[in-house]
Formats: C-alpha cells, sequence, structure tokens
C-alpha cells in the first residue's frame, strides 16, 4: 500500500501522526534508519517558522491560536510537502494522515495513541517538570488543538476513520511500534 508512482516519481509512503509525548518521532526516526527513507517533521516546520521570526515555541504557538492564517500557512507547507514527487517518504505531524486522507494519498496513516496521562509521563521525562503539570499542559495542548482544528478544518481529533493503522501504544515499547509499523510496511 504505497503511494502511485507520480511522473515517475514516489510520493509520500507513510504518515505518523499522533498526540504530543505518544512517539511518533522516535518512529519516524527508526523508520526512516530502518528503510534509508527520508522524513519531515511537522513539529521541525513549526520550529524553525518560529525561530525565523525570533519567537520562543511558546510564543509562535500563542499566536498561531490569535492567528488561525499562520497556522493555515503552515499546515500547507505540510501539504505541499505531501504532494512533492521528491518529497520525503516519511511525513509526521499531527494532521498528516488526515491531510493525505483527504487528497486522496495511497499511503499508510498511522496514528499512534497514548492516554493523556502516558503523554504526561513522555512528556515529563523529555522536558522535567511534575507530572502533574505536564498532564494539565498536555491536557489543555489537546484541547485547544482540537478546537482549532474543528474551526479551521472541521476535524475531529477523535475520529479515526482516516487512519489505516492505529496502534494503542500504552503499553508497548518504542520497539514493539516500529515493528507492527514495520511489519505493515512490509507485508
Amino acid at each position: 500500500m504505497y503511494a502511485d508512482m507520480n511522473g515517475g516519481d514516489i510520493l509520500v509512503k507513510i504518515t505518523v501522526s499522533g498526540p504530543p509525548g505518544s512517539g511518533t518521532s522516535t518512529l519516524v526516526e527508526r523508520l526512516a534508519e530502518e528503510n534509508s527513507w527520508s522524513s519531515l517533521n511537522g513539529g521541525d516546520i513549526f520550529r524553525n517558522e518560529a525561530k525565523n521570526r525570533d519567537l520562543t515555541v511558546g510564543q509562535f504557538s500563542d499566536l498561531c491560536k490569535n492567528n488561525l492564517d499562520v497556522d493555515k500557512s503552515l499546515d500547507n507547507k505540510l501539504k505541499n510537502e505531501l504532494n512533492n514527487p521528491h518529497g520525503s517518504e516519511i511525513i509526521e505531524s499531527r494532521l498528516s494522515g488526515w491531510w493525505a486522507y483527504l487528497m486522496k494519498i495511497d499511503c499508510i496513516r498511522v496514528w499512534v495513541n497514548v492516554s493523556s496521562e502516558e503523554c504526561a509521563r513522555r512528556i515529563q521525562n523529555r522536558e522535567g517538570g511534575s507530572f502533574e503539570e505536564q498532564l494539565i499542559l498536555s491536557q489543555q495542548r489537546q484541547i485547544d488543538d482540537k478546537e482549532r482544528y474543528r474551526i479551521l478544518y472541521d476535524i475531529d481529533l477523535d475520529d479515526m476513520s482516516p487512519y489505516s493503522l492505529i496502534i494503542n501504544a500504552d503499553d508497548i515499547s518504542a520497539e514493539e511500534v516500529f515493528s507492527i509499523v514495520q511489519s505493515r510496511i512490509k507485508g
């Protein structure tokens, strides 16, 4: 189930999505290494745009919440990359699976699902702070993002119908998540 050829070039083969702290970046790094594929991380686009504007990630996030056109411009960069015949084989972002689905791109669309508590634990391990702080911040970010995507695109992040592979990763290791996805790729 790979993207069809487009003028002799292969489009994106897999999208990886999930909430912050779900392990999508770890999964993408491993898939790219194992398959010798290139990848694009939507978070990197976000962080680069914040840097270009001399803003912290938090400040840029606030700007996006208050100016939806900025958010749309970042999403348009991802959509363009999905259609780029010379682009990355793996694209990771919260909405990359939705974009591929809506754009009718034939690729594997993965959602890595974890509970709010597991997201908070993973973010705490990565960034520090207390579990309670990270849980509150993570839950609020999820609420804010769901509302923003509903307003911008009429997308319900709780709707899993665009995804061809949903992995519940609360109780499995990053290696097990990778093995599930790699089996699907080789399938």
